[in-house]
């Protein structure tokens, strides 16, 4: 069962998505959340880092739960969330 304990976030743009980390007992795995994705959970997010850093943070629990349906144990070492996973 993967788990989101360590809360750190970060911006990434070459990939314009935010990107966070789950743990399945003792492999890590990542996650990206593309910004579409962010725009869906929260429209009036701000198009910039600060903007898409906030609104993950107040969807956290929504965006970590579409991340453990889509989390294969082993299947790859990241894993990408879109707009269609909201």
């Amino acid at each position: 069962m993967i788990e989101f304990p360590n809360y750190s976030r970060s911006y990434d743009r070459t990939r314009h998505a935010v990107r966070f980390w789950g743990y399945d007992s003792a492999l890590e795995a990542s996650f990206f959340i593309e910004e579409d994705a962010l725009r869906r959970l929260q429209p009036d997010a701000h198009p910039n880092e600060t903007g898409f850093l906030n609104a993950f943070d107040s969807n956290r629990d929504v965006i970590c739960a579409a991340a453990a349906r889509v989390y294969v144990r082993g299947s790859r070492g990241s894993y990408d969330l879109a707009a269609a996973n909201f």
